[in-house]
C-alpha cells in the first residue's frame, strides 16, 4: 500500500486537537463540514498577523500528505481532529511522532501515521516548501517515505501496518461484514441474551 500525492508541511511540536478542531465546532451532530473549520484558530491568528498559515496556501489545496512534527495531536481525545483532517483531504501523516489516541482514531480512519527521525521530518519539510509540486509517497511494504530527492525509512506499530496492508483497519466494517455470526454470538451471550435483537 501506497499514498502518493502532494505535501502540505505544518512546523511546530505539541499540537494538540484543540487547535486542529476547536471545541466550538464539537457540537456538530455529524463530522461534516469539519474540514472547512480545520485550524481555524491558528489560521485566523496568522491572517491578523499577516502571515499565512499553510492550510491555506493555494499552492497546497488538494494536499494529500500532511507533515509534521513531535506529538502531533496530544491534548483530547475528540475523533473530530482526524475526521477534520481526512475531510480536508488528508490521506496519510508523516511525523516525528503522534499522540496515541489521535493515533488510533486516524487509523480507525484509514489515514495512516508513520513517524520519521527528526532530521528527516526537517528534510521532508523543507523539500516540499521548496517545491508545492513535489511528489510525496508513503509506502507502507517498504516503510519507506520519498519526497522529491529525500528518502526516509519511517516505522509505526506492526499491527496498524498490518491492518493497512491487509486492508482491515475498518473494524466496524470487520464487524457488520457477517452479521448473522455476530447476531448468533450475541445471542450465546448471557449478559446480551433479552435484549432486542440489533436491527439491520
Amino acid at each position: 500500500m501506497t499514498i502518493t500525492g502532494r505535501a502540505v508541511a505544518l512546523r511546530g511540536e505539541d499540537i494538540d486537537t484543540d487547535r486542529i478542531m476547536p471545541a466550538r465546532f464539537l457540537r456538530a451532530v455529524s463530522f461534516d463540514g469539519l474540514e472547512a473549520h480545520v485550524f481555524e484558530d491558528d489560521r485566523l491568528a496568522g491572517a491578523a498577523a499577516g502571515d499565512r498559515h499553510p492550510f491555506d496556501d493555494p499552492a497546497r489545496a488538494g494536499a494529500s500528505v500532511l507533515l509534521v512534527n513531535r506529538n502531533f495531536g496530544c491534548g483530547s481525545s475528540r475523533e473530530h481532529a482526524p475526521q477534520a483532517l481526512a475531510r480536508w483531504g488528508v490521506r496519510a501523516i508523516v511525523g516525528e511522532s503522534f499522540a496515541e489516541i489521535f493515533f488510533s482514531n486516524a487509523t480507525a480512519l484509514g489515514v495512516p501515521c508513520v513517524a520519521v527521525g527528526p532530521g528527516d521530518a526537517q528534510a521532508l519539510m523543507s523539500e516540499v516548501e521548496r517545491d508545492p509540486a513535489a511528489t510525496v509517497s508513503v509506502d507502507l511494504e517498504a516503510m519507506i517515505v520519498r519526497a522529491g530527492g529525500c528518502e526516509a525509512a519511517c516505522r509505526m506499530p506492526p499491527a496498524a501496518r498490518r491492518a493497512f496492508l491487509a486492508g482491515t483497519w475498518d473494524a466496524t466494517a470487520l464487524l457488520t461484514a457477517d452479521l448473522d455470526a455476530v447476531r448468533a454470538a450475541a445471542a450465546r451471550l448471557p449478559y446480551i441474551a433479552g435484549f432486542p435483537a440489533p436491527r439491520g
